[in-house]
């Protein structure tokens, strides 16, 4: 094992902790892209580019981009409803 691999793994220790303690559902979104972004590089350190590659479109942009959206969606039906 290089000093990528470990470097790499710590940072994916780290990231993953960082999501799971961050308690604000928009930093935890950001959070999990960031943590999809080294799980990418997790990746091509270990030779699967391909995996790497899908993990950069589903985890780093397309998950969050969806939860991002659900969120501002509930908060514009919250407002809403005080509204009324």
């Amino acid at each position: 094992m290089t000093v990528l691999h470990v470097v790499a793994l710590a940072v994916v220790a780290v990231g993953g902790t960082t999501v799971v303690l961050v308690r604000d559902p928009v930093r935890q979104a950001l959070a999990a892209s960031v943590f999809g972004l080294a799980l990418a590089l997790l990746f091509f350190a270990f030779q699967a580019p391909d995996v790497a590659i899908s993990q950069i479109v589903v985890a780093t942009v397309a998950v969050p981009v969806m939860i991002l959206l659900t969120l501002t969606k509930l908060r514009r039906d919250e407002d809403e409803e005080r509204r009324r």
